[in-house]
């Protein structure tokens, strides 16, 4: 059956962006800018966006979740990070567009070391934070030249057939799924504004405010989101800034009760008003707009910059959150399972010239989950890698890149649902026949640092960064890494990539009791194969410790699915760690089995054996 949620339509040809950049480039020249900024972003900063705020992909053939471009009258650079490196040279025409590393040299160096002194360059002050245009403004200092805000953005100007706005309806999140009312939402909020001493919270992020309002819509794919924008007072009745025709009256009666309701047309002026009786207003560091903040300062009001406190308070789950999303990963573990024991049967019983393809798998998959009858959407597009597909870290399958699985190779399938009472990410890697000695030693690195940091122990104030090293350290020891982090956040019925706490490098935020986070090492050899295996953590109160001096936490892990154990080396693995894998296959298969078919119930027995006793592994 057709995916859908998903399209598999090939990308623009990279021939078709040279008039678009030809155009634009024209553009700059009538407004007297010497170039532009170009991210991959919309005015409230998601991270998936409407099609209407493709700007990057329209312009560069780049269709990426993450980049930017710069555009000056004689050069132009893409900037993507490790994750995208390799679609990245695959989409963009090179004689247009220069491809720079956004994490080795962000824009802000590139600017630095390549913008002419005396040069204006323009950007639109909607699509970039506030942090990230002073690192523009200062980087172009530096060179001698000007950052130039624009009123419309020069992009839309020469996009002739850009698509509409979306007009996705706003929907009730029922308090049996959100397990808070939105007026205690709102009480918690007003007392962190008190403790602040802010006056108001404008709240940009529509994750946020999803969350704040108990609402969830439809304007973006895969993340049920109304775009909306809300003003908070600390004393004052809230103000929701949503447009009137998403808004059915059942729903306008329930949200009445709570806020507001202007015209989002009115919402600068709103905010300048505000701000003109020289309130501080908080602006999320993180997710709010330049534009937010040159309205507060140019009306005389004061900035106040750092976290929205709702990032924090959305991220630590409650009961009714936690027990939602046990439920959906069991859920999701049912349909993962019974697609693994059909991927396997279909590999080896079907003809080399018969085997399933990436899109067979992708469809199946998503029957498997919409057979739940509580499918919403897939969280994310899904990533079904075979061969050397599965080292492009973010791949997104099309008819043109459609592989067929074969004998020999490593399958990646990196998935996840959205479901009312929770949301998934899991990723799992398959071989295909008889794996190679080299990929065995490599999952089984891999599958290491997934269990070091499942079995971590840590004290309250722990952050994702320090972590981190526990996924990698096995890889290291052999010279290898992986180009992403290890963990990101994940919604309550919202994004599957959610803030502020992460497991990597860069993450700095504390973890909590209450978080969901992913633990996705990988191995990636390019050309050949790629390796991940994710499932969600839970923070929780570790078991008590004998003489501990802090309190203590730990995770539980809330996927269920097999690991595939023909892709285990145990003689790399310490008995802690074949314990671990045991124990973790023993839970999925009691968990699950009840509600298996017996035909997939007996392939589970066989997939869950225990280490020692799986006759497809050898030391």
């Amino acid at each position: 059956m057709p995916s859908r949620f998903q399209s598999f339509d090939d990308p623009a040809d990279p021939a078709a962006t040279r008039p678009r950049l030809a155009a634009l480039r024209a553009e700059l020249a009538h407004r007297d800018l010497d170039g532009f900024v170009v991210p991959r972003a919309d005015r409230w900063q998601n991270e998936y966006v409407a099609p209407c705020d493709e700007r990057l992909a329209w312009l560069t053939g780049f269709t990426g979740s993450a980049g930017a471009a710069i555009v000056l009258a004689d050069r132009a650079v893409l900037f993507v990070d490790g994750r995208y490196t390799l679609q990245a040279a695959e989409q963009v025409d090179p004689g247009l567009f220069e491809i720079a590393h956004l994490t080795d040299t962000p824009p802000s160096d590139w600017i630095e070391a390549n913008l002419p002194a005396g040069r204006r360059l323009g950007y639109d002050p909607w699509l970039h934070t506030v942090r990230g245009a002073e690192k523009l403004a200062t980087a172009c200092a530096t060179a001698g030249g000007t950052l130039v805000p624009v009123e419309t953005n020069p992009v839309d100007a020469v996009w002739t057939d850009r698509p509409a706005p979306p007009r996705g309806a706003v929907v009730i999140h029922d308090t049996r799924h959100a397990g808070e009312a939105a007026t205690d939402k709102l009480a918690r909020l007003r007392s962190e504004l008190a403790a602040g001493r802010l006056a108001a919270l404008v709240v940009s992020d529509p994750h946020a405010v999803a969350w704040l309002f108990n609402i969830r819509g439809s304007d973006v794919a895969h993340t049920p989101l109304p775009l909306a924008t809300a003003i908070v007072p600390a004393d004052d009745r809230p103000s929701l800034y949503v447009e009137a025709g998403k808004i059915a009256p059942a729903v306008r009666e329930a949200l009445a009760g709570l806020a507001d309701l202007p015209d989002p047309d009115a919402f600068e002026h709103d905010l300048a008003r505000l701000a003109a009786t020289g309130a501080a207003i908080r602006i999320d560091d993180a997710t709010g707009a330049d534009a937010l903040a040159r309205i507060v300062t140019q009306a005389g009001g004061q900035v106040s910059r750092g976290a929205d406190p709702i990032a924090l308070m959305k991220a630590v789950k409650n009961e009714t959150e936690i027990d939602g999303a046990r439920a959906a990963h069991r859920r999701d573990g049912i349909a993962l399972t019974r697609f693994l024991a059909w991927l396997d049967r279909a590999c080896r019983d079907g003809a080399a010239d018969h085997m399933p393809t990436e899109i067979d798998a992708v469809e199946a998959l998503e029957q498997f989950r919409a057979d739940t009858g509580l499918l919403e959407d897939v969280s994310f597009p899904t990533i079904s890698g075979a061969g050397p597909n599965g080292a492009i870290v973010h791949y997104r399958v099309t008819r043109r890149t459609n592989r067929r699985l074969a004998p020999g190779e490593l399958f990646l399938i990196d998935s996840g649902a959205q479901y009312v009472d929770g949301t998934t990410d899991v990723t799992r890697t398959v071989a295909i026949g008889t794996p190679s000695d080299e990929m065995r030693d490599r999952f089984t690195r891999v599958l290491k640092g997934h269990i070091a940091v499942a079995r971590a122990v840590f004290p309250d104030g722990t952050t994702g960064a320090q972590l981190d090293s526990f996924a990698r350290m096995f890889l290291w020891s052999a010279g290898l890494d992986f180009d992403h982090g290890t963990g990101h956040g994940i919604g309550s019925y919202l994004s599957v990539h959610e803030g502020p706490a992460r497991i990597s490098k860069l993450g700095t935020t504390p973890l909590m009791r209450g978080m969901i986070l992913s633990d996705e090492p990988g191995y990636y050899k390019t050309g050949a194969y790629g390796i991940r295996i994710e499932n969600l953590l839970l923070v929780i109160a570790a078991p008590p410790v004998a003489g501990a001096e802090k309190p203590l936490n730990a995770f539980e892990t809330l996927t269920l699915a097999p690991i595939d154990l023909r892709l285990v080396a145990p003689a790399l693995m310490s008995d802690d760690e074949i314990a671990w894998l045991d124990a973790y296959h023993t839970r999925v298969r009691a968990i699950l089995s009840p509600a298996l078919d017996a035909q997939t119930r007996d392939w589970l027995a066989q997939a869950t054996r225990p280490v020692a006793a799986f006759a497809g592994v050898t030391a």
